[in-house]
């Protein structure tokens, strides 16, 4: 979990995050967040444009079971370890100009697997600087990729993405080195 003070996303003198199923333990919290997650991975993502408004239905789709600001930008500071992320008074524009660019690159569209891998890498180390919700970032920075594979034309096997190697190139291309990142999607594109 993060950490975010004064932080109302969680109930008074806790850090659990206030949920639809009113679970106050944290331990039993993530445990029925990865069961309903589980549920809407089975389902087909959002289709869209490849937008900002498109990346937040694909949050809200994730966890609309589980917390009743799903698909909302975060109002809060958040850190995790040593790690700041964008403060929520800039996180539209941020955004905003992110998928700008993702645009003018026609959405990766027409690169062969090892550019495409780069240029995702890039995108995806930005947006999880952005780290636009109060939790599901990385989830939804994935499902996002898989979208993004699929309408540049490639195939993604999500299976090859290891949950601690995953996290381990995230951390990596926060701090700038996006090519763990990149080497990871281009051995999982097919």
């Amino acid at each position: 979990m993060y950490k975010a003070e004064p932080d109302p996303y969680c109930y008074p003198g806790t850090a659990v995050l206030i949920n639809r199923a009113g679970l106050r333990d944290e331990a039993e919290l993530v445990e029925y967040e990865g069961e309903m997650i589980a549920l809407r991975f089975r389902e087909p993502l959002p289709d869209g444009r490849l937008s900002y408004r498109h990346y937040l239905a694909v949050h809200r789709h994730l966890f609309q079971d589980v917390y009743p600001w799903a698909g909302k930008i975060r109002t809060v500071r958040i850190f995790k370890a040593r790690s700041a992320f964008c403060y929520p008074e800039h996180i539209d524009r941020e955004m905003r100009r992110l998928f700008a660019e993702l645009s003018g690159e026609k959405y990766l569209r027409g690169l062969d697997a090892h550019t495409f891998a780069v240029r995702a890498a890039h995108f995806l180390a930005e947006l999880n600087a952005i780290h636009p919700f109060r939790e599901g970032n990385g989830r939804t920075q994935l499902s996002f990729l898989v979208i993004l594979v699929g309408k540049a034309g490639h195939w993604l096997a999500r299976q090859r993405f290891e949950p601690k190697e995953t996290l381990k190139a995230m951390i990596a291309s926060f701090d700038g080195n996006e090519k763990p990142f990149a080497d990871l999607i281009e051995r999982s594109i097919e």
